[in-house]
């Protein structure tokens, strides 16, 4: 019987961590079934010679419960190497969720993820109202890659409470409504359930969103149904305590005994903050802490900054200062034109001096720190702050802004770190034990930060130009371990009888474009986009998606249920 794929000559680095070696690799009905020296005809021939053979990347942070719905491809994801994403985090779903009732769930969306409300509407065909039902509607859609889906506990409250989910504790009678939902959630597929008691997550009312609501003992209830059914991850966007080690012990410990007491397996991001320069050790410790004490706990960690990406196309920091806004306000192509008067520049260098009085939340533009602002020109860096420019140049720094984006026509754009500025400690992150290399939030902050490159980033940064990592080593931290950590028994290597997702790429070239901002969401809503280079062929279940970047027209993504959905 001839295989449906063949891919000749390449180098196998197949996710184990083992060394690398060359072999041909055989696909029949979505399933790698030969890996050696294949001599058999194929349907399809991919020649792989002076390429690596990988399995494709799992990515277990994305906001894409509402992009899956107008992007079949899965952009930007599919354009780093994943082929699988769990979405669904923080406690932000489209369901549960009647159509009538869509704008509590978009309200929490909105600003919390920078998700616009028109695009949602214009894009979004709704045509459920439990969980369940939008599972069944998730995997009708055409994919190009897979998703895995969590239950939201901002959706699943206001599904429980209506408004009140965003003024009150939950009462008996909603818990109850709560429980049930979960169960029938994780039974027909849900990977878990989630929350975010985050202060970075409000509506664009500034009200806290749905979840924070929730007091401790309700968030325990709820982990507990997936503890009582033995199935289910709980992801968690966490408190704060900046600079209270009292309250944040105290934080720990409900953790890790919520953790030991359920059985179920806990996860959040971790990052470390310039600000805080230690704590994220704290939270090492905790992982361990958690471990010893007989439960499951593993932090996501991120491949370098996490930086805000600034530009007049987007945002700055200045967007709401009352000159600044009037100015913003107008079309660019009108800035433009005003900012090469004087007297217009002098009341906008004046003006970036207020105090904005609005607290920045999730990735919005934080106040300027020109030190901490840096020009964008190139993926790989090394970047000049604005400070630096200022000072070279005799200027206010914000003049030098504004001189620097002239230049390129408002094109340019800067970067704002705002987590993992110390790229020795993001390295540390990656390579602890417990931590997994993942959280682009791709189909979030969509305007705001371009993180669905941090796969990429890891191959031409920590591979190729640092050489702090081996290839087989990152190869693994994206496939083996994402996939091995949110039970995707049958993804993350290249092993026979496992599905194919495989990638296909040069090691030498492999890398991220520049961003550019576009307006292709749905009712025109903007977004950053970026591509990537070097990658051969982006393998989903047997189909070929993507070649050298660009789609075939395949879409053979699946939705990826959960343990109890798989074992009915």
């Amino acid at each position: 019987m001839p295989y449906d794929l063949l891919i000749k000559n390449g180098v196998v680095i197949d996710g184990s961590g083992l060394p690398r070696y060359r072999a041909d690799v055989g696909v029949r009905h979505g399933r790698i079934a030969a890996i050696g020296r294949i001599r058999e005809r194929a349907r399809e021939v991919l020649d792989a010679d002076g390429r690596v053979v990988t399995p494709g990347f799992v990515d277990g942070h994305t906001h894409m419960d509402a992009q899956v719905f107008w992007d079949p491809l899965g952009t930007c994801s599919c354009w780093h190497g994943v082929t699988s994403v769990v979405m669904g985090n923080c406690g932000f779903t489209l369901a549960p969720c009647g159509k009538a009732e869509r704008h509590l769930v978009v309200r929490n969306l909105e600003r919390a993820e920078d998700i616009a409300a028109e695009a949602m509407d214009a894009g979004i065909d709704w045509t459920w109202t439990t969980f369940p039902e939008f599972l069944d509607r998730v995997e009708t859609l055409p994919k190009g890659i897979n998703y895995a889906c969590y239950i939201g506990h901002s959706a699943l409250r206001t599904y429980a409470m209506g408004e009140r989910a965003f003024e009150q504790p939950a009462g008996e009678k909603d818990l109850r409504a709560m429980e049930r939902e979960l169960r029938d959630a994780i039974r027909a597929g849900a990977v878990g359930f989630t929350t975010s008691r985050s202060p970075s997550h409000e509506t664009p009312d500034r009200r806290p969103v749905a979840s924070r609501l929730a007091t401790w003992d309700e968030v325990r209830r709820l982990v507990s149904v997936m503890g009582d059914m033995n199935a289910g991850i709980f992801e968690l966007a966490g408190e704060r305590f900046g600079g209270e080690p009292k309250s944040l012990r105290e934080y720990h410990v409900r953790l890790r005994d919520l953790a030991v007491e359920t059985g179920v397996p806990v996860t959040w991001g971790l990052f470390s903050r310039r600000d805080d320069p230690e704590t994220w050790r704290v939270y090492l410790a905790l992982l361990e802490e958690t471990a010893a004490a007989g439960g499951r706990m593993f932090a996501q960690v991120h491949s370098r900054a996490l930086s805000v990406v600034l530009s007049f196309r987007t945002s700055l920091p200045f967007d709401r200062l009352p000159v600044w806004k009037e100015l913003r306000a107008l079309p660019l192509a009108e800035q433009r034109q005003r900012l090469r008067d004087p007297a217009l520049r002098r009341r906008l260098v004046d003006a970036a001096r207020e105090r904005d009085e609005r607290r920045a939340i999730g990735a919005e533009p934080r106040p300027a720190a020109y030190e901490w602002i840096f020009l964008f020109d190139r993926v790989d860096g090394p970047r000049r702050s604005v400070a630096d420019v200022a000072r070279e140049r005799g200027l206010d720094p914000v003049e030098a802004m504004i001189d620097l984006a002239l230049e390129k026509d408002l094109e340019r754009f800067f970067l704002q770190p705002i987590a993992n500025e110390n790229q020795d400690h993001a390295l540390e992150l990656m390579q602890h034990p417990r931590t997994v290399v993942t959280f682009s939030d791709s189909g979030a902050h969509v305007s705001q930060i371009m993180d669905a490159s941090l796969q990429t980033h890891v191959l031409s940064h920590w591979v190729r130009e640092k050489q702090a990592l081996t290839l087989e080593q990152a190869v693994r931290m994206l496939s083996f371990d994402t996939a091995t950590h949110w039970g995707f028994a049958d993804r993350g290597l290249i092993r026979e009888g496992m599905a194919a997702d495989v990638l296909v790429f040069d090691p030498e070239t492999v890398g991220a474009e520049m961003p550019e901002v576009v307006h292709d969401l749905p009712a025109g809503a903007r977004r950053l986009v970026q591509r990537a280079r070097g990658i051969a062929a982006t393998v989903v279940n047997g189909d070929i998606v993507l070649r050298d970047g660009k789609p075939t027209g395949a879409l053979p993504g699946q939705l990826l249920r959960g343990p109890l959905a798989r074992r009915s």
